[in-house]
């Protein structure tokens, strides 16, 4: 079937649609949008996807986005060296911070543990942790992944991996439970559960 747009618009489409979480419409919206929009807008985000793919790489110690050899997080001589927060994905790291909880440093595994996906440890950023736990001085690992299927298979597999090479370390798991504002007849059981575990003592 012939292509009902241009060449470089259809190209621009198919490309857009390539993105996570952009289907065929939202690929024409954005293509439509850029065809509207001053050449010098379309050139400044042209630029800057460029400038991304040539700057940015992935931190050599912690593998979280870099501008050279080391992310802002890993130079930064003020983080407790001490405690390593294990996330999956960059992005994560950037909700831990908003937190304003965590001085630590932390180690991205760059995805989970999925067997649905033919995804294993090997695939991840495993190793890696392993010998920052052993050469590091680490007291602590904090298990930061999703709470959803694969992040807890990946965690389990992380909280056996961490003890065999290092008994001495503690490692803990980030509690989940009923958001701030949630009733508690529209919580599921899992969740629920997940709050009770996770109960602290009430202070007065």
């Amino acid at each position: 079937m012939a292509s009902l747009y241009e060449g470089p618009v259809q190209r621009v489409i198919d490309e857009l649609g390539r993105l996570p979480g952009i289907g065929p419409k939202s690929a024409q919206r954005i293509a439509y949008h850029l065809l509207k929009i001053p050449a010098e807008d379309a050139n400044r985000l042209a630029a800057a996807i460029v400038e991304v793919k040539e700057r940015i790489s992935w931190c050599n110690v912690c593998f979280n986005i870099a501008e050279g050899d080391l992310c802002s997080f890993c130079r930064d001589g003020r983080r407790d060296l001490t405690v390593l927060c294990v996330v999956e994905e960059p992005r994560d790291i950037v909700a831990v911070e908003r937190t304003h909880e965590f001085v630590g440093r932390y180690h991205v595994l760059q995805g989970t543990i999925s067997p649905i996906e033919g995804v294993g440890p090997d695939q991840l950023r495993v190793r890696e942790l392993l010998d920052r736990v052993r050469a590091e001085g680490v007291t602590e690992v904090i298990l930061a992944t999703n709470p959803n299927t694969d992040g807890e298979v990946t965690a389990m597999y992380l909280a056996r991996a961490v003890k065999e090479v290092a008994p001495d370390v503690r490692v803990t798991r980030i509690a989940s439970g009923l958001p701030v504002g949630g009733d508690l007849e529209y919580a599921d059981e899992v969740t629920l559960g997940r709050a009770l575990e996770g109960r602290r003592e009430v202070t007065t």
